[in-house]
């Protein structure tokens, strides 16, 4: 900026309003007072938008005996102050949305294990209880007696039946035997469908 220009002179900034003091204005809201009402002051719970207007000494005063909570009862103020806390708009619990909840749910507060890495036995233990309140189908029964096993058997068990007749019947670890083949494809037809039932 140039100060030796000949518009720079010439600038005049005006202010936007008038900032001298007013001398009118409404008189105080106290009864009885004749003094000018230059302080706010709120008229009370559920008329948070109105106020009071009143002098300098009034509002002092006012403001020491105000009690916003005045005609409540103790259980209405907890309540009031637990809503203030989320400022008084509506709040759901975790996992009330639309989406159902994990299967694993019920294991994060018990164990504090939300990924089930330490917690095989539990989980077989669960199953086993699934199962057992869970009716066996004659599909089911077939497969399970396919590999060997009887409807009580649970998805450890069957996945470990599974891999010892896939070695046992796979057409590598014979040699290269055929023979087996199609014990080999009915003992994977089995698994599989145990497998899309939820089985296993």
């Amino acid at each position: 900026m140039k100060f030796d220009s000949p518009l720079f002179d010439r600038i005049r900034v005006k202010p936007a309003k008038d900032r001298r003091p007013k001398t009118g204005g409404p008189n105080c809201d106290w009864h009885g007072c004749k003094e000018k009402g230059t302080h706010r002051a709120p008229k009370g719970r559920d008329r948070e938008n109105e106020h009071w207007r009143f002098c300098l000494d009034h509002v002092r005063e006012y403001n020491q005996s105000y009690n916003f909570f005045a005609g409540m009862s103790d259980d209405a103020v907890m309540a009031y102050q637990k809503d203030a806390l989320t400022g008084h708009r509506p709040t759901w619990k975790m996992g009330t949305g639309k989406g159902a909840p994990r299967p694993d749910a019920q294991n994060i507060g018990a164990n504090g294990d939300p990924f089930g890495l330490f917690s095989e036995g539990l989980k077989a233990e669960q199953q086993q209880r699934a199962e057992a309140a869970r009716p066996v189908r004659n599909a089911e029964r077939k497969a399970l007696d396919t590999l060997g096993l009887d409807p009580t058997a649970t998805p450890v068990q069957v996945k470990a039946r599974f891999k010892e007749l896939v070695k046992r019947h796979h057409p590598d670890a014979n040699g290269g035997d055929r023979s087996t083949e199609d014990r080999l494809v009915e003992v994977i037809q089995s698994y599989n469908y145990l497998k899309s039932v939820g089985f296993v």
